[in-house]
């Protein structure tokens, strides 16, 4: 059963004219590429159910403000096409301008140095050291011991650099393995020989 001409109308006529829906688009864009760098690099990292949830939220609640009165499929199109299209301008843009990109995505925070947590930089990313130590296990550390270097990187993600043995801990495992290797030896030299009795 063929469907009724209103429904084709419905998803393929525009309710809004193509410069509007282009326009809201971009604005929109603009506003949350602004607002995620405002917040923060923690609102890309999702390091928590509350972050997920507010990213959610806003997904939903721009979508109204992107396709307006519109509901059409071709306004739909046109709307994401445009997303897509800005964001493609933008990434090549920046990839060709480095200095222009550090200033938008930000530079990367150093959240452990040496093995100690800088509470300040923690703070100011509102990361706390129970999040922290949830991502070092995800990244496979057993504990925030086992970690040297933390950066919350630009895009929300956090490196860890495993905590490399002090000098003092390698010469040191180094020696207890000569000794059991002399050990070693010296008891087969004992099996071998004949006692002399």
């Amino acid at each position: 059963m063929f469907l009724e001409a209103k429904t084709w109308a419905d998803m393929f006529i525009l309710g809004l004219p193509v410069l509007e829906k282009v326009l809201r688009a971009v604005l929109v864009y603009a506003f949350l590429v602004v607002g995620l760098r405002l917040a923060g690099k923690r609102e890309l990292a999702q390091l928590n159910p509350f972050d997920l949830v507010v990213l959610l939220t806003i997904s939903n609640t721009v979508q109204n403000a992107i396709i307006g009165d519109d509901n059409s499929v071709t306004g739909g199109i046109i709307g994401a096409g445009t997303l897509l299209l800005v964001n493609l301008v933008v990434v090549r843009f920046l990839y060709a301008h480095e200095r222009l990109d550090r200033l938008i995505e930000g530079a990367p925070d150093l959240l452990i140095e040496n093995g100690r947590v800088n509470a300040a930089r923690l703070k100011r990313e509102t990361i706390t050291v129970g999040e922290l130590e949830t991502a070092a296990r995800k990244q496979g550390f057993a504990s925030l011991d086992d970690v040297d270097r933390a950066v919350l990187e630009p895009g929300g993600g956090i490196t860890f650099v495993a905590r490399r043995p002090k000098l003092e801990e390698t010469r040191h495992e180094e020696l207890l393995q000569r000794l059991d290797r002399v050990l070693a030896e010296l008891g087969a030299l004992r099996r071998e020989r004949p006692s002399e009795g």
